[in-house]
């Protein structure tokens, strides 16, 4: 009897060993990508039955492709070449400092890498990420100097008849200290919602390096849902798991900027903040870019920063709103009422590039002060990325 019951215990406890580790037993042995001292990159994939792998991310030359913006800049593609263990693989040259992404094609199939469980998805796609040091891109990692929090709030929305969700950063400290900070609104692009920034901008991330280097003050950063019709973003509000879209309706008719006052009540009545224009930023990449514009001349009187990045300046057929009406006038009086900063930032070969110099020209026009960047690259986190850490250091100085 006793022997029995110590064979069951034996096969009990083999059971406890095994299937806690069956992840361990479905992994391969590779290392994918592997950065490299040069900063070289190798990529590996284990497909011994394809006729075809190729590898296509932002580290790779551009090209022309198709979007429902029209052609933009798109990542190139590599080969990869396979072993006799049935292993792909593809070495670049040294590439400069960056945070990248990437994607495998197999076969024509397009799928993420098996060996990188380090993922980031934009709109309804899902890539994976590496960080190749050193330079600009040592704000994109986690580093070893204090921290802030980051999150995920609800608020209600009367402008909207909803509760709804924002994401939030508290700087280094927040939760101990007694003091009141600045607030920079940090606006998305189209396509995006509150998880945008923190995920794909790194923004915890560029606000704690920045923070501890001393470059930039202790702020908050909100960085709200611009999509009217949502509650949360796909995934995380009551419509729970649906397929993101690129555009939503509402989005870009002005009802989001006529009820962004919403954000700011919330902000300022749950959060120790100074509430007043000179220690209020408000920024945006394309559509939050936009909408950047539009909020800040609305409420003309309200932000001292302005950050407008790749602003999808552009006509609109449904901007009839009472937001979109006297559009000289409110801009003037913005610029009457004095502010501090007006920050323009775009790529050379952005498509919103022309419109985005009409919108120069016209403030030329008017001898409205803003200063301007330009960057190389296109339409890109790359260059969001960099707008942000440069922003963020001349907000309340």
């Amino acid at each position: 009897m006793k022997k029995i019951i110590l064979l069951m215990l034996t096969a009990l406890l083999i059971q406890a060993e095994v299937f806690p580790q069956e992840a361990l037993f479905r992994a391969q042995n590779i290392i994918s990508p592997e950065v490299h001292e040069d900063n070289s990159v190798t990529f590996r994939v284990f497909a011994p039955n394809a006729k075809e792998v190729q590898v296509t991310g932002d580290f790779l030359p551009t090209v022309k492709v198709d979007s429902p913006m029209g052609q933009i800049d798109g990542p190139g593609k590599a080969a990869l070449t396979k072993d006799e263990n049935g292993v792909w693989s593809m070495k670049t040259a040294p590439i400069g400092p960056e945070l990248y992404n990437y994607s495998f094609i197999v076969d024509g199939f397009t799928t993420t890498d098996p060996n990188n469980p380090f993922l980031i998805r934009d709109v309804a796609s899902a890539f994976n990420i590496f960080i190749v040091g050193g330079g600009h891109a040592e704000l994109f990692k986690v580093n070893d100097i204090p921290h802030g929090s980051v999150t995920r709030r609800w608020y209600d929305s009367p402008g909207l008849g909803m509760d709804r969700r924002i994401t939030i950063y508290t700087p280094p400290g927040y939760e101990k200290s007694t003091e009141t900070y600045p607030v920079l609104y940090l606006l998305h692009g189209a396509g995006g919602d509150e998880e945008a920034w923190i995920n794909l901008g790194r923004t915890a991330q560029i606000l704690d390096n920045l923070i501890a280097e001393g470059k930039a003050k202790p702020m908050i950063v909100v960085m709200p849902n611009g999509n009217v019709i949502q509650d949360g973003a796909p995934g995380e509000g009551s419509r729970n798991m649906y397929k993101p879209q690129f555009m939503i309706p509402k989005t870009m008719d002005g009802t989001y900027e006529g009820a962004f006052e919403d954000i700011i009540k919330f902000v300022e009545s749950n959060y120790r903040v100074k509430a007043d224009k000179a220690n209020r930023a408000i920024a945006g990449l394309s559509m939050g870019g936009y909408h950047t514009l539009h909020i800040s001349r609305y409420y003309p009187n309200t932000f001292d920063y302005m950050g407008l990045f790749s602003a999808a300046i552009m006509p609109r057929e449904d901007a009839t709103g009472k937001v979109y009406s006297n559009f000289d006038e409110t801009l003037k009086a913005q610029m009457d009422n004095g502010y501090k900063l007006y920050w323009i930032a775009i790529g050379k070969t952005d498509f919103l590039y022309d419109a985005n110099q009409q919108y120069i020209a016209k403030l030329d026009s008017m001898k409205m002060p803003y200063e301007y960047v330009e960057s190389e690259g296109g339409h890109i986190w790359r260059n969001w990325r960099v707008y942000l850490s440069q922003f963020a250091p001349r907000l309340f100085q």
